[in-house]
C-alpha cells in the first residue's frame, strides 16, 4: 500500500502492466521489432523523470525480479493486472504473451492477475484456443489490440461480425473486463486502427454483461472517448499513458484529467503505470499530492479532486471490477 504523509494507507491496483521480451534474440522481423521497442522507449524516456529513466538495454528485456521490486517493493502496488500483447509478426515468441506471463502467478502468488486476449482473425481455431485458456487460467479479463498486424491485415474492429463469438464466449465464461488499447499509436502500427468509435457498438450490445476499459482514454481522441463513455455506463477510463504527463506536461495532464472527471466521473476511472513503460512509485506519489490548477477549476466548474476520488482511481475501482479484497484500513 501507499502510506501517505498523514499515515493513512491507500490500496493500489496497477491495472495495466506488461512483462515483455524485446531482446534482439526474439526479433523475427528486425526492422519492425526494433522499431516497436524503440518507440516504446521514446515514450518512456521523454515522459519519465531522469532518475527513473532506464537504459535501452534494460528496457528491452526487464527481469521479473526487477519488475516485482519496482511494483511491490518501491512502487506501492498491492495487485497488478498483466495484459498481453502478442505481435508474433514481429517477435518469434511474441512480445508479451499469456504463456510468457503465466509463470509469474506461481512464482509470486497473490501478486498478479493474468488477463487473456483474442484476435477474431484467428477464427474457429482461435476461439477454441481462447476457450481452453479461460479454463486453464480462469481469466477475469482480456486485453485487445485492434491495430495488431496479421499478414496483409493491418487491424480489425470490435464491431466486426467475426468478433462477436469471442465476446459471447467472454459473457458465457465470466471474462467480464475487456481492456482495449485505444489511443496512441506505436510504430509501425497505424493510429486509425486504434480509433475509439467502435467501442460504442460493443458497449451498447454488451451493456449489462461486459465492462470496457478504454486504455489511454482514446488519446488523442479524448473528446470521442468522453462522448461515448458518458452514454455507456460500462465504459471505463484507463489512465495508462495519461499518468506520466503529470510530470512531463502537467497542464496537459490537468486538461485530460478534468475532461474525464467531468464526463465520466471518479467511479469509472482506473489508474495504471503501463509498466515497464513507466515505474509506478513516482506516478502514485505525484498523483496523491496532485491538485488541479485553479484555472482548470474555473474553466470546468469542477471541485478540487478529493482524497476519496484518488483512492477510487488508484485502486478501489479496479478492485471492484476484479473482486479483489480490500483491507478495511484502506
Amino acid at each position: 500500500m501507499y502510506r501517505t504523509e498523514s499515515g493513512d494507507d491507500v490500496f493500489i491496483v496497477d491495472s495495466h502492466i506488461h512483462f515483455w521480451d524485446a531482446s534482439p534474440e526474439n526479433w523475427k522481423d528486425e526492422k519492425h521489432a526494433e522499431g516497436w521497442i524503440n518507440c516504446f522507449y521514446d515514450y518512456h524516456a521523454n515522459l519519465s523523470p531522469d532518475e527513473h529513466t532506464w537504459t535501452l538495454e534494460e528496457y528491452r528485456n526487464p527481469t521479473d525480479e526487477r519488475m516485482v521490486a519496482d511494483l511491490f517493493e518501491t512502487g506501492h502496488v498491492d495487485k497488478a493486472v498483466l495484459q498481453p500483447t502478442y505481435l508474433k509478426e514481429f517477435y518469434h515468441k511474441g512480445f508479451n504473451t499469456v504463456e510468457q506471463q503465466a509463470y509469474l502467478l506461481e512464482k509470486y502468488p497473490g501478486k498478479f492477475i493474468l488477463n487473456g486476449r483474442f484476435d477474431p482473425r484467428d477464427g474457429a481455431e482461435g476461439l477454441a484456443r481462447f476457450r481452453d485458456e479461460i479454463d486453464q487460467y480462469q481469466f477475469q479479463g482480456a486485453k485487445l489490440y485492434t491495430a495488431e498486424w496479421r499478414g496483409d491485415s493491418k487491424g480489425w474492429k470490435l464491431s466486426d461480425p467475426e468478433a462477436r463469438p469471442f465476446f459471447d464466449l467472454c459473457v458465457e465464461r465470466g471474462v467480464k473486463n475487456i481492456h482495449l488499447h485505444k489511443g496512441p499509436t506505436i510504430w509501425p502500427l497505424t493510429l486509425d486502427a486504434f480509433d475509439v468509435t467502435d467501442v460504442d457498438v460493443v458497449a451498447t450490445e454488451y451493456r449489462d454483461e461486459l465492462n470496457f476499459i478504454v486504455e489511454h482514454c482514446g488519446l488523442p481522441r479524448i473528446e470521442d472517448f468522453c462522448w461515448i463513455a458518458t452514454q455507456e455506463p460500462n465504459v471505463y477510463a484507463g489512465l495508462s499513458v495519461v499518468a506520466p504527463f503529470i510530470h512531463a506536461k502537467p497542464y496537459y495532464f490537468a486538461e485530460v484529467l478534468s475532461e474525464v472527471l467531468w464526463w465520466v466521473g471518479e467511479d469509472r476511472m482506473m489508474w495504471a503505470s503501463d509498466y515497464a513503460l513507466w515505474e509506478p512509485g513516482w506516478l502514485i506519489e505525484k498523483f496523491w499530492d496532485y491538485q488541479l490548477p485553479q484555472e482548470i477549476l474555473d474553466k470546468t466548474g469542477l471541485d478540487q479532486i478529493t482524497e476519496e476520488a484518488k483512492r477510487k482511481i488508484l485502486g478501489l475501482n479496479a478492485a471492484k471490477l476484479y473482486d479483489i479484497p480490500v483491507p478495511v484500513a484502506a
